[in-house]
């Protein structure tokens, strides 16, 4: 995708968004009206693109989407269910539409239906299933034709905890056991860090940030607790001429590090996640200050989510 730029009326839902993706699972985070459902229509065909290009699974999604449709697998948040049909006819009839055979559709159904844990259910009139159930359903209808990509929006909407889980499993199975690519559209970012393994975030319609999920390396502002005996006020001062920021935490002291205002600590892939150590421990050895305990706190994808779309 390059250069997409997208509107309904006159004011555009995205803006100039850009980006490559190799398979995986990743992460689709903004706020509300941000232009995340807009994206996977896009990425689907289902609207007419205007500015900028998309191509998914080599086909240009302006001419050619019905070609690219057939690799792809969509869950939408509403809908995707028929009043009438039973489980296993409406996930065979899906598979029809998606350009298989009768008799090869009703066979990948049950397959599917076994897969997402529905085979006992499969024929009961879908509209009687449970939300759990009907998510499990939608799932199904997007496996059926054994997509190589699937676009999840919500996957988890309205679902009790334990659902919640059984289907972020599924989605994790699918993504890291089976070499599925997955964009998984929510705003429930502990789905994200459960599953994913990069995020897109946007914001206003514009590409924010494309990061991994890796506590540990994602962000420039590491934090520490520190602990330690000696001269507190030369290693405190030592800190502070490093632009760090202090909290006291009981018996530990929390130490924030800019490393972006640290320019050896920077690298080709990101931030080094051992340079906020080592210049800790070089102002404890000039400064006289034993340290007892040295510990990098992670950051949750949450506050890091929250840091960036209000900035």
């Amino acid at each position: 995708m390059s250069s997409l730029t997208f509107a309904y009326l006159a004011e555009p839902v995205l803006k100039g968004v850009d980006f490559a993706l190799q398979k995986g699972a990743i992460g689709l985070l903004g706020p509300n009206g941000s232009g995340k459902t807009t994206l996977l229509r896009c990425l689907l065909g289902q609207v007419p693109l205007g500015r900028g290009h998309v191509e998914v699974l080599g086909w240009d999604m302006a001419t050619r989407a019905r070609a690219a449709r057939a690799g792809l697998g969509w869950m939408p948040e509403r809908g995707g269910v028929i009043p009438g049909m039973s489980g296993v006819g409406l996930v065979a009839y899906m598979g029809e539409l998606s350009g298989l055979p009768s008799r090869d559709a009703m066979q990948r159904a049950h397959e599917v239906l076994h897969y997402v844990g529905l085979a006992d259910e499969r024929y009961r009139s879908c509209q009687d299933y449970s939300q759990g159930m009907k998510q499990r359903l939608k799932l199904a209808q997007a496996l059926v034709h054994d997509p190589e990509w699937l676009f999840l929006d919500e996957p988890t909407s309205g679902l009790d905890p334990r659902g919640r889980v059984s289907v972020l499993e599924l989605i994790r199975d699918l993504a890291w056991n089976k070499g599925l690519g997955v964009i998984l559209s929510t705003h429930l970012l502990a789905d994200v860090e459960a599953v994913c393994h990069e995020i897109l975030v946007l914001r206003a319609g514009e590409l924010l940030a494309r990061q991994a999920v890796d506590g540990h390396t994602r962000q420039a502002r590491q934090v520490f607790e520190v602990e330690g005996f000696g001269n507190e006020e030369s290693f405190i001062a030592g800190l502070r001429d490093l632009g760090c920021e202090f909290e006291q935490d009981g018996r530990l002291l929390l130490v924030t590090l800019d490393l972006s205002r640290m320019p050896e600590a920077r690298r080709e892939t990101g931030f080094d996640a051992t340079a906020g150590v080592t210049a800790i421990l070089e102002v404890a050895a000039a400064r006289d200050y034993a340290l007892r305990r040295l510990r990098r706190r992670p950051v949750s994808l949450a506050e890091e989510f929250y840091r960036m779309v209000e900035a």
